[in-house]
């Protein structure tokens, strides 16, 4: 059985209200992404419609008032120049919103191989954090950046560290995905 992730929310990031310069068709594109499991993706809207960055609509299994269907998943390069711009400030926005989940990970990170961990998938987190990051887990989990912040020395800005690695698995800097589906 597959059990298919899908988001039910999106926030919107940029708002194309005649489509693609290449569009024939014109219609009203959003381009946004979901608020759990960060897909970037372009819907069309109903007629009529107007949004504007930082909207939340609704995609979700039941009736939509927005949306007249979704397009489908977009690269991070197909991103327009604006919804690049507002990517970070949304995200940033997300993982305030979601601070337990993305403080769960470093309380639960495994390795991926026998040489590489998961936490060392953020820039900024190198044996010597890992293995600090191990240690203090293991005497109690962490309750918030806040409490990593403490009790990690010299750690650099844990959101910060977790927005870097969400655009850059957008890039596709790398094959493996901690936060992103």
């Amino acid at each position: 059985m597959v059990i298919l992730m899908r988001d039910e929310y999106i926030i919107v990031l940029d708002f194309l209200s005649r489509g693609h310069a290449d569009d024939r068709k014109g219609e009203p594109i959003v381009q946004g992404i979901g608020t759990k499991f960060f897909s970037l993706l372009e819907v069309v809207l109903k007629p009529g419609h107007q949004v504007k960055p930082g909207d939340t609509i609704y995609i979700g299994e039941k009736k939509w008032e927005e949306v007249k269907y979704i397009r489908g998943r977009i690269k991070y390069d197909d991103l327009t120049s604006f919804a690049k711009d507002e990517l970070e400030k949304v995200i940033s926005d997300l993982i305030d919103k979601n601070e337990k989940r993305f403080v769960e990970f470093f309380n639960k990170a495994t390795p991926i191989t026998t040489r590489l961990h998961s936490l060392e998938l953020l820039q900024g987190i190198g044996k010597k954090h890992l293995w600090e990051i191990i240690k203090e887990r293991k005497k109690r989990p962490f309750k918030d950046f806040q409490d990593l912040k403490k009790r990690i020395k010299m750690l650099p800005d844990p959101k910060k560290l977790v927005m870097r690695r969400i655009i850059d698995e957008f890039k596709e800097v790398d094959r493996h995905k901690l936060f992103i589906s």
